[in-house]
């Protein structure tokens, strides 16, 4: 089996070395082509406007300037001399649960993949304020081998990928296994924090922020907060099928 690890950290990233290693149980044919820099928030982006450079970082290892996304193209249509079994994403720092997957470059890692025809599991490893320098990438470590073999072992039908969060829990303290779905976080989630540089000019940081709201049952909002890991299938249709025939009689 050929493995294809990537993620949005960039290449120096602790969780792409805890991700290495899980790969590294199932086969000695891992590839790595991570962006250059950290890549976090790009979402599903391409760089265009600009040429990418590719940089050797060791055997079957490569840094590309640019996002996760050209990371999965340049691995697939230039690095490696074959296309993988299985391409994996992350394992990132901080969940990426309800919204956030809209906005993770480590999902757009796996979204890529699974356009490109090729399995694909995006993974993150939740953190708290209190550990927010030092995540528990060891309970991804350590629960990620057993649930990678157990995945392989589902059919996924075409344009359709896996999500996995682990929670902020020591391995030992981790209660299960959620298949779940995507939640939705509360209106005050992004906001603006507005400051003065030094010569009077304003300037803007986005960030998160709002309170929490109690996330339904089977999302994965509750099941990481409950200390379960969080699989969400996830799929690159998205249509609304739903409203098709409303919006076609409006149109009469």
């Amino acid at each position: 089996m050929r493995i294809l690890i990537t993620n949005d950290d960039g290449i120096h990233a602790p969780g792409l070395a805890a991700l290495e290693r899980i790969a590294a149980a199932f086969t000695d044919d891992v590839w790595v082509v991570a962006p250059e820099t950290d890549q976090s928030g790009t979402a599903h982006s391409l760089t265009l406007s600009d040429p990418l450079r590719l940089r050797q970082a060791g055997e079957r290892r490569f840094a590309v300037t640019g996002t996760p996304t050209d990371c999965v193209i340049m691995a697939v249509r230039h690095v490696l001399p074959s296309p993988p079994d299985l391409v994996l994403s992350g394992v990132n720092r901080g969940q990426n649960v309800a919204d956030d997957v809209t906005y993770s470059g480590t999902v757009a890692g796996a979204i890529e993949g699974t356009t490109l025809g090729i399995r694909s599991i995006a993974f993150s490893q939740c953190f708290s304020k209190n550990n927010r320098d030092e995540p528990r990438f060891a309970t991804a470590e350590a629960l990620g081998p057993d649930l990678v073999q157990k995945l392989l072992a589902v059919e996924l039908p075409p344009a359709t990928f896996l999500n996995v969060n682990f929670p902020d829990r020591a391995p030992e303290d981790v209660t299960g296994v959620e298949v779940t779905v995507q939640g939705r976080r509360n209106q005050g989630f992004m906001t603006v924090d507005p400051r003065i540089d030094g010569r009077g000019f304003p300037y803007f940081w986005i960030g998160y922020g709002g309170h929490p709201t109690e996330a339904p049952e089977g999302t994965d909002l509750r099941a990481v907060a409950e200390g379960r890991i969080s699989v969400t299938p996830l799929h690159l249709d998205m249509t609304a099928h739903e409203l098709r025939r409303g919006v076609a009689e409006a149109l009469r």
